[in-house]
């Protein structure tokens, strides 16, 4: 993997970026030393060299015995307790899974409120078989509770309790919670959020492994490219490439360059980018501080985004995700009438056409304001995504210090559902409820 700045230095000078080097790497120690702030939520630094081949091995095989009896496979988490999972297998999977009967179908619940969603899911599972992953540290955070206690109801209706017992996987807290309880009650295999992690960093924990690993992708593969670059970002110097990444981004905010816009040319990587989004808005969105995220698929949405991005105004900049090879090869057919005049691009690879679709969107931007930080990845494989999942994490975990914010909790996060409990008559929310009533 590697992390090009290039486009970067008409806007931050050699010195600027300096400075918010040696911060970054200040920051690095700090995280590795476990003295800085959240400091009970870093045990996704030493994570992926702490998974031992056996537990892999045994988790791989788990998987592939419930997988082998299932048309569906249904994820029940919110934020990072389901992004993670999507990201990694919509990355892996067949760009058309959902269509050419690809066992088992992966679909996701308990990430909305929607009443038609879980209506036209439960409709959908009539004459599916099926199994459910529950992943919640709690056990009561309302979207998923929601989801699973109509999909527990569900199973129990069509199997019996004996049978939906045996397709219920809990991912939960090690000995305490709702889920855990109901767990040990009703004997599901269950797996383990480890204390120290956060959702948003627990994609190569249970969380995340177990649904990749029903999906069937090779999970001693995502996380070996996790643990090189464990290896190569646990260096303290101008090299490392999450204290690049940490650098630049702080370099430009410092510059009133405030919304990150996370680009990529593979479509694919749609999710592995709101993945990203929850990853460093939650980490660094506090205090009055931190980088806007959002995410653009181009050049799709260069028809669209594009427009702002180009002659908007000139408060943001992109990180590129760019995929250096391709699994297949498509190349674009000569006609003989030549009536959309693309003869000229005949014999040449689909993706050498998005290759310099992509290097003219860099130079329109950069003309036009927008800095660009380009990471290159080799290929979309369980490697190298382990490894750009790792980069993202310590990046966003330097990141978060240097610009001097917690970046392992989301107290913010908590007002909505506050609120949301009060009017819905909670329990001992009555007279929030009398007051939220008069706003």
């Amino acid at each position: 993997m590697n992390i090009n700045l290039q486009y970067t230095k008409a806007f931050v000078s050699e010195q600027e970026l300096a400075e918010n080097t040696q911060k970054a790497i200040a920051a690095n120690k700090l995280l590795h030393a476990g003295t800085g702030k959240g400091n009970d939520f870093l045990g996704w630094i030493e994570l992926p060299n702490e998974i031992t081949d056996d537990f892999l091995t045994d988790l791989q095989s788990k998987a592939n015995k419930l997988r082998s009896k299932i048309d569906v496979m249904i994820t029940v988490g919110i934020g990072g307790s389901y992004l993670g999972a999507k990201a990694v297998i919509d990355s892996l999977s067949d760009s058309f899974a959902a269509y050419n009967g690809s066992k088992p179908a992966m679909l996701y619940a308990g990430h909305n409120i929607g009443e038609d969603y879980m209506a036209e899911l439960v409709n959908f599972l009539k004459d599916k078989s099926y199994a459910v992953t529950v992943i919640s540290k709690s056990g009561t955070t309302t979207e998923p509770a929601i989801a699973f206690r109509i999909l527990k109801a569900d199973l129990e209706a069509k199997y019996g309790k004996e049978e939906a017992r045996t397709r219920i996987v809990a991912v939960t807290d090690q000995s305490r919670g709702a889920l855990k309880t109901l767990a040990d009650q009703e004997g599901y295999q269950t797996y383990v959020i480890p204390d120290n992690v956060g959702g948003r960093y627990s994609v190569l924990t249970p969380v995340g492994l177990y649904p990749i690993a029903v999906a069937g992708f090779d999970i001693k593969a995502l996380v070996k490219g996790a643990q090189d670059m464990a290896k190569i970002t646990s260096e303290n110097n101008s090299e490392n490439p999450s204290v690049v990444y940490a650098a630049i981004r702080n370099a430009l905010y410092n510059k009133d360059f405030n919304i990150e816009i996370l680009a990529n040319y593979h479509p694919k990587l749609h999710f592995m980018a709101e993945w990203w989004k929850q990853l460093y808005g939650e980490s660094e969105g506090k205090d009055g501080k931190g980088i806007f995220t959002a995410a653009v698929d181009f050049s799709t949405d260069l028809h669209s985004m594009g427009q702002y991005i180009q002659d908007g105004r000139r408060n943001l900049f992109e990180t590129v995700i760019s995929v250096a090879q391709q699994k297949y090869d498509m190349r674009v057919p000569a006609t003989a009438d030549d009536l959309d005049k693309l003869n000229y691009l005949a014999g040449r690879h689909i993706d050498d056409i998005n290759k310099n679709a992509e290097l003219g969107t860099v130079l329109a931007h950069i003309e036009g304001g927008v800095p660009n930080i380009k990471i290159e990845i080799e290929k979309v494989d369980e490697y190298n995504i382990g490894q750009l999942i790792y980069f993202f994490e310590k990046g966003c975990g330097i990141s978060g210090y240097v610009l001097d914010v917690n970046p392992f909790d989301q107290p913010g996060v908590e007002a909505y559902k506050r609120n949301m409990f009060a009017l819905l008559g909670k329990p001992g929310t009555e007279g929030e409820r009398d007051k939220l009533l008069g706003k």
